[in-house]
């Protein structure tokens, strides 16, 4: 089932793409991310809206209210805080939920990419099989895998020659982990201005989270998979800050050291 509802779709998207795009799987991956944003724009937009509908709240008369009224009654606390966040369509998790949903596209892009840069006779006839009718295979197998400096099938490397001193610097890892950490930091919701409000905390303890695991684990896969997969990172966190952006709520002072998402607008 995993395979028919995703890695074949996505293994014949890339391919009709690939066919687009003068046989250039690189701009292949490219052209399939901003793809995917702009499918996923309802939902990116959907969770900003949510992070400052979670910031307006730590302002409003009636939560201020309530936090003074059940202050030592936390279960009625929290009762009233889902009560409010029910009402005003308020999901203090949703900052988390374009980054759960990208790892099933992940997984099925990366089984994809292996497929269609099949080159042993087994893997080349599984590819033929796979594809839609209105694919010509003949026209496409073997694919294409060179994209600049890289080889898309293969962990990227750099060759840096100093001297006789020689060795392989993983730019595409580096460039994953950093824009997913600016990406993460730009997106982060609001940190909660009072330290009862546990869902709201707890979210932002998540969120405080994940800006650090996830460009380790990013720079991880970009390191050791295929770097066509390095290469969809780097152009979704890129979009994903330019989406941010256009909505008006990029604050680039978050990136500084001590700067505190209260000050966020």
């Amino acid at each position: 089932m995993w395979d028919l509802l995703i890695v074949t779709p996505l293994t014949n998207l890339l391919l009709w793409i690939y066919s687009l795009s003068g046989n250039n799987f690189g701009l292949a991956i490219i052209l399939f991310t901003i793809l995917i944003r702009l499918v996923t724009w309802p939902l990116t937009a959907q969770q900003l809206k949510g992070a400052q509908a979670l910031q307006e709240l730590q302002k409003d008369k009636e939560w201020q209210a309530i936090q003074k009224k059940y202050a030592k009654d936390r279960e009625k606390l929290a009762q009233e805080q889902m009560r409010l966040y029910k009402e005003r369509g308020i999901n203090p998790f949703g900052s988390c939920l374009p980054t759960l949903i990208q790892f099933p596209i992940l997984i099925g892009l990366y089984q994809s990419l292996v497929r269609a840069l099949a080159t042993t006779p087994y893997g080349l006839l599984q590819l033929g099989r796979s594809l839609y009718p209105f694919l010509n295979a003949a026209s496409l197998i073997p694919l294409n895998s060179r994209f600049l400096w890289m080889d898309l099938g293969r962990p990227e490397s750099l060759p840096i020659h100093l001297g006789s001193f020689s060795f392989g610097l993983p730019t595409l890892a580096i460039i994953v982990a950093v824009t997913t950490y600016l990406q993460s930091k730009l997106t982060m919701p609001p940190s909660p201005s009072d330290p009862q409000d546990a869902s709201a905390a707890q979210a932002a303890m998540m969120s405080q989270m994940m800006s650090i695991y996830m460009p380790l684990l990013l720079g991880y896969f970009a390191l050791t998979f295929p770097s066509g997969l390095s290469v969809y990172f780097i152009v979704s966190n890129l979009l994903g800050i330019v989406q941010y952006a256009m909505l008006g709520k990029v604050n680039w002072r978050t990136l500084l050291p001590g700067k505190s998402q209260k000050k966020q607008e």
